[in-house]
């Protein structure tokens, strides 16, 4: 499994992108990712979340994820992030501070 990921937008406007693969994380990060991409139902929502109230420096979040020959995109704000999500995305920021 391998997610493309980037943050874009917040007060500086400071853009941040990683690709985390399975193949190259460590045994217990690489069984995490599966599990949160399976618990946000990433493969099911829909390609675009909006907020219906756009606020302006909040983050977007863009996911794109390849998985046994399939791959999905999802492009969401933070205004309107899924409570399922949340738990991806704060990992996949943590991921990316280390790099």
């Amino acid at each position: 499994m391998r997610i493309s990921f980037e943050r874009t937008g917040g007060f500086a406007g400071i853009t941040k992108k990683t690709t985390v693969d399975t193949a190259t994380l460590s045994p217990t990060e690489a069984s995490t990712l599966p599990r949160l991409v399976e618990a946000a139902d990433l493969f099911r929502l829909p390609e675009h979340i909006t907020s219906p109230n756009p606020q302006s420096d909040r983050f977007q979040y863009k996911l794109t994820v390849e998985d046994n020959g399939k791959q999905h995109t999802v492009t969401v704000s933070e205004a309107a992030l899924p409570g399922t999500l949340r738990p991806l995305i704060e990992w996949l920021q943590t991921i990316a501070q280390k790099r």
